[in-house]
This record gives structure tokens, C-alpha cells and sequence, in this order.
């Protein structure tokens, strides 16, 4: 997920993407408790998804107010 692609979305379209992020982060924690997890690389990639979005509705945040 790049930050390109990110900026050009609404702040309700990135509250969306972080929700779906979030339950995708609780869902890999499951399974590398598990013994399940094949790609852990992954954890890092939606980690960073995570506070690229975060970053993004804070910024929007503050050039409104």
C-alpha cells in the first residue's frame, strides 16, 4: 500500500482501509500464536499500512481545522 495511493482517498474511505487493516493485524496475530503463519513479512507490511493511514487522517485532520 503506498501513500500515493492513500492521499487520494476520503477520510472515510481511509477509516474503512484502517478497519480492514486492523482485523487483517488481529488476524495474523491468531495465527502466528498458531504456528500458522507461512508469511511473516506480512505483519510488517500491514504494521506500516497501519500508521501510513494513521499519518494521513492526521494531517487531513489538521489542514481542516
Amino acid at each position: 500500500m503506498k501513500a500515493a495511493d492513500l492521499k487520494g482517498k476520503t477520510p472515510d474511505e481511509l477509516q474503512e482501509s484502517l478497519l480492514s487493516l486492523r482485523k487483517e493485524q488481529f488476524n495474523l496475530r491468531f495465527q502466528k500464536a498458531s504456528g500458522q503463519l507461512e508469511n511473516t513479512a506480512r505483519v510488517r507490511q500491514v504494521r506500516r499500512g497501519i500508521a501510513r493511514i494513521k499519518t494521513l487522517l492526521l494531517t487531513k485532520q489538521q489542514t481542516v481545522a
